[in-house]
This record gives structure tokens, C-alpha cells and sequence, in this order.
């Protein structure tokens, strides 16, 4: 197949747009899409200055995603100095595994020039996930744990850093299983949360300043296509699996919506489309009911939370006492 736009041997083809891409324009395609997710969200702040630029940092896996968000808004603005980026990195506690995508992580901050923090599960929580995923005492999957934890050190330490935004590489396929699962169990509170649409689809609590705002720049890009542009590119980043990944309901929604998405291209944007819209509405009800939990501090760590322990708190306690 030939390239849409230029004639060259197309690389890609998109079947929810029919789209035929050669590298170059497959590339800009990519590139174009989370630049305008960026303006579209309101990401850089009016009144950020070269004195006094907005602080964004990217949670850095060393994964495709993570990888791709980084060198995309790294590239975009690199002239600009209203935007300062900074990566922060979290080590589980996952041997192998997670040393490598680290040094991933390492060799893509040198070559872009980023500033980059690590911090561990180890010295800040006192647990490692080998010994969680061994122990289980709440009988989770270990997924379930770490993804408490990976989300509390995030907000941490990106208020820490003094982030005006908090940056995730979700992409289309993780959002829109997100949608399913949220939809399908019910969970109206969680919809809510999820997007505002007076706020656009920043986490809704940037409206106590309690918490770093957060944003998913890669969230119109499906998988396939951002493991494409990091190969292409030939980026630095770790492709193996987390050795205790077992969300099985999840993996069940991946493989249900690849399939959806094959015989009915499109399906994935759609899914996001209504998903986005009706948060938006369950967003304003909450407010106009009155129905949002009050936040208070949790006893534990102090962290704002609806529970007077947080979960991240209850979870240590269990894996204490086990």
C-alpha cells in the first residue's frame, strides 16, 4: 500500500479512519494528535513565564507509552521555556523487571536532557511488590496493590517536585478499558471523577488544590500505533511484561475490545466519546447533589482521603500484620 498523502510505502494503516501512512507522515500523525490533546486540554498555563514556567511531570516507566509521551513533549518544547519537564520514575521492588525499564528510563532523560527522579517503594513505603505478590494477605491480585501504591507516590512526589501538572501514558486502548470496567461495574462515584466537564479532563480534585492536577496527553493514540512510533524511532524502552501482572478482568476487556475494534473500527473513539460526555453530566450531578465525599487527612500519613485511613495506609497495615 502507498501512503495517503505522499505516495511512499505506507508503514500503517488505520482502519477506524482508513488511513494508509508512510513513516514520516505516520509519525507527524502521532505527533499532531497529542499537540492537540495538549491545547485542546489547556495543559500550559496563561500566566506560565520563562521566570516562572509550568512544571510537568511524567510518570516514567521506560514502557512504549511513557517513553513516547516524553520524547513527544520534550521535542514540542524544547524552545519553549514557559514548560519545564521533569520524570519521575518508580521502582517497586520487582527484580529484573523493573532494573531494566529503569535503565531505559536513564538512557532516554540523557538524550533528551530532562531532569530525572526515582524514587522506591522500598525506602518510602517499606515493602517490595516480590514480597507483597508472595505474601498476599488481602488475596489481590498483586496489581492491585501496586496500583495503590504507584498512584500515591505519584501524587507525592509530584507535589513534592512542586508540579503544576502530573502527566500519565495512558493511551486509547487503556482508557477505554478503563471506561468498560468502570461502566460495567457500576462504579457511577469513579465516572464521575473521571472527567468534568467544567473542568475539561484534568482528576476533578484540582478543585481543593489538595492535589497535583493530572492529564493523559497520549489518551487519543491506540496502543498499536504508539508501539509503532517508539519503534520507528527506535526509543529507548522496556518491552517485557511485569512478571506479576495478573489483572485478569482487564486482560479479558483488552482482548474483548481488540476484538470489537477489528470488526467495528472506530469503536474504541466512540467508547471514549459517550464514556467522556456522561461522566461529564454524572460529574455535575454529583456537584449539584452534594453527594462528593468530604476529604480530611488521613490518620496514617496525613494524605487527603475520603476514608479516615487511606487505602494505601490500610494496605500496609495488612501486609504488617501478615
Amino acid at each position: 500500500m502507498d501512503c495517503d498523502r505522499c505516495g511512499a510505502d505506507a508503514v500503517m494503516h488505520a482502519a477506524y479512519s482508513g488511513a494508509h501512512l508512510c513513516d514520516a507522515h505516520f509519525r507527524e500523525s502521532v505527533e499532531r494528535r497529542v499537540r492537540r490533546r495538549v491545547r485542546e486540554d489547556d495543559l500550559l498555563a496563561d500566566d506560565a513565564t520563562p521566570d516562572d514556567p509550568d512544571r510537568w511531570v511524567i510518570g516514567l516507566s521506560g514502557g512504549k507509552d511513557s517513553v513516547v509521551l516524553a520524547t513527544i513533549l520534550r521535542e514540542t518544547f524544547a524552545d519553549d521555556p514557559r514548560v519545564e519537564l521533569v520524570a519521575l520514575s518508580i521502582h517497586e521492588g520487582i527484580e529484573g523487571y523493573r532494573d531494566e525499564s529503569l535503565s531505559a528510563c536513564e538512557e532516554l532523560t540523557a538524550d533528551l536532557g530532562v531532569r530525572h527522579e526515582t524514587v522506591s517503594y522500598a525506602e518510602e513505603l517499606g515493602v517490595r511488590m516480590d514480597e507483597v505478590a508472595e505474601d498476599d494477605p488481602e488475596n489481590m491480585a498483586p496489581c492491585a496493590y501496586c496500583g495503590v501504591f504507584r498512584r500515591d507516590l505519584l501524587e507525592t512526589h509530584a507535589e513534592a517536585l512542586d508540579a503544576d501538572k502530573l502527566l500519565t501514558g495512558h493511551n486509547l486502548d487503556d482508557e477505554a478499558q478503563t471506561a468498560l470496567m468502570n461502566f460495567l461495574e457500576g462504579d457511577v462515584a469513579r465516572m464521575a471523577r473521571q472527567f468534568d466537564a467544567s473542568l475539561g479532563p484534568f482528576d476533578r480534585r484540582r478543585e481543593t488544590d489538595r492535589f497535583v492536577p493530572r492529564a493523559k496527553p497520549l489518551r487519543d493514540v491506540p496502543e498499536k500505533e504508539v508501539a509503532l512510533y517508539c519503534h520507528l524511532r527506535g526509543l529507548p524502552s522496556h518491552t517485557a511484561e511485569c512478571p506479576h501482572a495478573s489483572e485478569a478482568y482487564r486482560r479479558e476487556l483488552r482482548d474483548l475490545l481488540l476484538k470489537l475494534e477489528e470488526r467495528h473500527p472506530g469503536v474504541r473513539h466512540s467508547i471514549m466519546a459517550g464514556y467522556e460526555e456522561l461522566s461529564g453530566v454524572l460529574a455535575g450531578e454529583y456537584r449539584d447533589g452534594g453527594d462528593e465525599p468530604d476529604l480530611s487527612p488521613c490518620e496514617n500519613c496525613g494524605s487527603e482521603s475520603a476514608r479516615d485511613v487511606c487505602r494505601k495506609c490500610e494496605l500496609l497495615d495488612a501486609i504488617e500484620a501478615a
